[in-house]
């Protein structure tokens, strides 16, 4: 297989994994209901959204011409669109930590008016992947809610030219800018034989998207950056045409090292061919697998749901084979037992159990549905992402609501995840102290040390999926 099949392939399977857990549809639900109510704070709290603006301080500070723009932009803002939208990281999907990215952009002084930012936390921090919003100003400090590692937003992450991927008034425009109308196979650049193997690129629209960012920056050059990766790096030089036409579009590759510096940097948004339209031509995925405003702005042609489909628990028995006969486990009051044997042999057999014996079949099954049952790669996927609802309802679905966990992988996530949320609190304080310094080499081992901490700090007692934490 090619080389560049191989990573597009990857790059498919990374963003089909990011799609089934990073926004589940609870959060859409509840955050579109909430927006349509005309709360934007409550849609952001169902967002996982941190506001850390006041809208009065901001009157006091710029006036209420601004405020009043500022308003009507959180008033569209749909936060679960946001966070949808954001760029993310590999290999688990998470949002790419430490950023700072303008959403808006506001009238001020010369040396730049104000932004409507959105931050993400940094990666010692990340746990439940909350995002902040607040104001940036060149001319002023930052607004509070924890010391960020990078305050000002960031070039190449950048959304104020992008409002589509998270103003409602402007979704419709996603189709056009991704690409969705273009014909498969039709319309290829001179261009594109330029980049590099390997590379999903938006290249048909590079040239448009240029200009916009020309325009917006005031810049009065005919060259573009476009980063691809650590060591791969385009310009981009816009020709004008003659007829008064769009420009064209020559791409030039220069080595990292002797890249030019000060010229405006293309938006990593308008660099690449949007994952949901990569899947969506691959057939990984259906339009009611999408956000509701991306599938009718990707396939308004088919039909989707308002939500995409939260997932279904299964309550049929499950089969184990037992002593040569096919038995039942299932859920009974709401706990996980083995439906073909009486009481009394299954106190025999949790007897011999504690006194090192091999229990039944039936039960060693349901002893490894709560230590580490097969789907918890879904369960620490939606705890990373910060899905705790979504992961304790899985959870209640395979071991029933009243069950009382016992010592393993299982419950080292769910403690894993309860300890990990203190550090996001910490920095959410303004303790950033608390985070390994970087020259200690812990950052990378946060996790490991968070899950270390977790066994050392459990007790004896049982612990249930409600709490996730020993009583």
């Amino acid at each position: 297989m090619h080389p560049s099949t191989v990573d597009r392939d990857s790059r498919l399977s990374f963003w089909q994994r990011v799609r089934e857990f990073a926004v589940p549809p609870p959060m859409i639900e509840l955050a579109t209901a909430r927006r349509a109510l005309g709360d934007w704070a409550g849609a952001c709290a169902a967002a996982r959204v941190d506001v850390d603006l006041r809208l009065r301080s901001v009157a006091r500070t710029y006036g209420r011409e601004l405020v009043a723009q500022l308003r009507a932009d959180l008033g569209h803002l749909a936060p679960d669109l946001l966070r949808w939208h954001l760029p993310r990281v590999a290999p688990d999907g998470l949002l790419r930590p430490g950023l700072t990215i303008s959403l808006a952009r506001y009238p001020g002084t010369d040396a730049g008016g104000p932004h409507l930012v959105a931050r993400t936390a940094p990666a010692w921090a990340d746990a439940g992947q909350r995002i902040s919003l607040g104001l940036w100003d060149p001319a002023r400090p930052t607004e509070p809610g924890g010391p960020h590692p990078h305050p000002r937003p960031d070039r190449r992450f950048r959304l104020d030219l992008h409002r589509h991927l998270w103003d409602v008034r402007r979704t419709g425009e996603l189709r056009a800018r991704s690409g969705a109308a273009r014909q498969l196979g039709a319309g290829r650049l001179d261009a594109e034989r330029d980049v590099p193997h390997g590379f999903d690129c938006a290249v048909a629209h590079w040239a448009a998207e240029a200009e916009l960012l020309r325009h917006a920056d005031g810049s009065s050059g005919a060259t573009v950056t476009v980063r691809l990766g650590s060591r791969h790096r385009l310009l981009l030089d816009l020709v004008p045409d003659p007829g008064g036409g769009p420009a064209g579009l020559r791409i030039r590759t220069v080595p990292a090292r002797s890249h030019p510096a000060g010229l405006p940097v293309l938006p990593d948004a308008a660099t690449w061919v949007p994952p949901d339209l990569a899947l969506l031509r691959a057939g990984l995925i259906r339009p009611d697998q999408l956000h509701p405003l991306v599938a009718s702005a990707l396939a308004p042609d088919r039909p989707v749901a308002e939500t995409p489909a939260a997932p279904v628990g299964d309550s049929a028995p499950r089969y184990v084979e037992c002593r040569g006969a096919r038995h039942r486990i299932g859920l009974v009051d709401g706990t996980l037992v083995a439906l073909d044997h009486d009481p009394a042999e299954i106190r025999r057999e949790e007897l011999l159990a504690a006194l090192t014996g091999t229990p039944l079949p039936c039960l060693q099954a349901i002893d490894g549905a709560h230590r580490q049952p097969e789907n918890l790669g879904d369960i620490r996927a939606r705890l990373d992402h910060g899905d705790t609802d979504g992961a304790v309802a899985a959870v209640e679905r395979l071991l029933g609501p009243d069950a009382l966990l016992r010592g393993g992988a299982l419950r080292d996530e769910l403690e894993t995840a309860a300890l990990r949320r203190v550090s996001h609190g910490l920095y959410r304080a303004g303790l950033g102290e608390s985070a390994p310094h970087p020259a200690s080499g812990l950052g990378g081992r946060h996790r490991d040390l968070s899950r270390r901490a977790a066994r050392l700090s459990r007790t004896s007692s049982r612990a249930r999926p409600r709490h996730a934490t020993a009583r």
